[in-house]
């Protein structure tokens, strides 16, 4: 009986944690979504030049590092901030190319509201269904490497068809990555909200800007 109780009390205790982490996680998602669209709207309106692929990944890898260094403290607050806002600078000088195309707008709002769609589907499937999605883990972490070198040369060789099936795999990773890391938080693999949050919000992005790529790729416009 005793054992059954401590069981029960173990168990309450875990889905409570639980419950916490997720709702942390999405509180701070949705806090710093609106940063990072902020940070891109003024980017865009004062029409600031994208910094440059090496400046970026340096960027990026950079706070990313000092965001997982100071996760479990306060400053590990202050750098998602930091990372979502340098993000969204980035992003800035991207929407305003589309924008300056033809149609640009529709595009714009059109990979905004798909990559809305299938955020909000996948997720709620996941947080519904409960499955676990775990299995992924070294698919989606060999994809993502893999990806992004060929993005890589994409890029450096000038390989249009390249960048497209390279913007192609990443809307079929983000998604699988928003299934998993979903998944971690309501099984209780992911118990740090700000590493959750991390997660999310660069699926977010990158599901963003490689719909925008094959998007604006569909419409005749690059």
């Amino acid at each position: 009986m005793l054992r059954t109780n401590i069981a029960s009390v173990n168990s309450e205790s875990r889905v409570l944690e639980i419950n916490k982490v997720l709702r942390n996680t999405y509180a701070l998602l949705s806090m710093t979504l609106l940063f990072s669209a902020l940070s891109t709207g003024v980017s865009a309106a004062l029409n600031l030049p994208h910094p440059g692929l090496i400046i970026t990944l340096v960027g990026y890898f950079g706070l990313l590092f000092l965001t997982t260094k100071f996760r479990n403290s306060s400053v590990g607050l202050l750098c998602v901030f930091a990372l979502t806002g340098f993000m969204g600078y980035t992003l800035g000088p991207i929407v305003n190319l589309y924008l300056s195309m033809g149609n640009g707008t529709q595009i714009v709002m059109t990979a905004l509201g798909g990559t809305g769609m299938i955020f909000l589907g996948l997720s709620g499937y996941a947080l519904t269904s409960r499955k676990d999605f775990s299995f992924m883990s070294g698919f989606i972490m060999v994809g993502i490497i893999t990806a992004f070198l060929a993005g890589l040369a994409a890029i450096f060789f000038a390989i249009p068809a390249l960048s497209l099936a390279v913007s192609a795999a990443f809307v079929l990773l983000m998604s699988a990555l928003i299934l998993y890391q979903t998944s971690q938080i309501i099984h209780g693999g992911e118990t740090n909200y700000i590493m959750a949050t991390v997660t999310l919000y660069v699926s977010i992005f990158n599901l963003f800007t490689s719909l925008l790529h094959l998007i604006g790729f569909m419409s005749g416009d690059e």
